[in-house]
């Protein structure tokens, strides 16, 4: 592809389909991937069972299994890893389409949060002291918005 700008619509709809098929390839796919593969070593060594037993009376007040929060843990970190632990559990039969559903919004409110702090907040020139505001508010709104969705679905 030449260095001159795009001169019509189907180049630039080109230039953004390979630019977002990288971004699928190189940085969500191996996420994804690798969250599915820990979640499953997890269940196979026993560690998601008592995982879901510590937290499962947390966890149940939005009416989800205790397992679930291996999905906002990963969530915190990286929303496609959150993702990725989301649909292994999902796979195993440990969480079904109504939990699926309550969780998706809290991956995406809190997603890749630790990521951010420094690519976003440290390049903007946030002061460091609106940092944990930040980070508890984005994570309130996580929890808000699985008691929302507890009661829609």
């Amino acid at each position: 592809m030449k260095n001159s700008p795009a001169k019509n619509p189907f180049d630039i709809f080109v230039i953004g389909a390979r630019k977002g098929f990288t971004v699928a390839t190189q940085n969500l796919l191996p996420n994804v991937l690798m969250a599915y593969t820990i979640a499953h070593i997890l269940n196979l060594l026993g560690v998601m069972q008592l995982i879901g037993k510590v937290f499962g009376p947390a966890m149940a007040i939005f009416g989800l299994p205790g397992e679930a929060i291996t999905v906002l843990l990963t969530s915190w970190l990286s929303a496609s890893a959150g993702t990725g632990i989301a649909v292994s559990l999902l796979a195993n039969d440990t969480i079904n389409g109504t939990h699926a559903t309550i969780l998706i919004p809290a991956i995406f409110l809190m997603g890749s949060q630790l990521q951010y702090m420094g690519r976003l907040l440290g390049v903007a020139d946030v002061p460091k002291k609106y940092w944990p505001l930040l980070m508890v508010t984005s994570i309130l709104n996580a929890v808000i918005s699985m008691f929302i969705m507890r009661f829609f679905v």
